[in-house]
């Protein structure tokens, strides 16, 4: 995970793709569309795992992809906060660009809190979804 959403090893989209689609049955989505990237991490990264993931996705899927989300600042680096200070940190992080259709799958490379993608699907529901499934390649364990 470090090497692909980090190190900048980009070819392990597809295969993470390929993971998912071995689990998760084709959803029922109008659009497939993604956590935005900061635009800081983008930059020394050089590429954005979860749209990444997404654009793989809709290809095996056969469901449009578009960037429905931006995010609103430049919040902390969630993977150094507490859960409630990364339940804090995510609201209202993001904003819909544009009206969201009715069922949307929400992409992300990695479930942590929660605290990301319910931020996400929020934004999503305020701009018109009435469905909004989320899809993350990995899930972090807490022990």
């Amino acid at each position: 995970m470090a090497a692909w959403k980090e190190h900048g090893l980009r070819r392990a989209a597809p295969l993470a793709a390929e993971l998912v689609a071995e689990i998760v049955a084709r959803p029922a989505a109008d659009v497939i569309t993604y956590i935005p990237a900061d635009p800081d991490r983008l930059l020394r990264r050089g590429h954005h795992p979860a749209e990444r993931l997404a654009r793989c996705l809709g290809g095996r899927w056969e469901i449009p992809v578009a960037p429905l989300l931006v995010r609103q600042g430049s919040g902390n680096r969630q993977a150094v906060l507490t859960r409630p200070e990364r339940l804090r940190n995510a609201r209202d992080a993001y904003l819909a660009v544009a009206a969201a259709p009715r069922t949307v799958l929400l992409v992300d490379d990695v479930y942590t809190t929660g605290a990301t993608a319910a931020a996400g699907a929020t934004a999503l529901r305020r701009a018109g979804a009435r469905t909004v499934d989320v899809v993350t390649f990995a899930r972090t364990v807490r022990t």
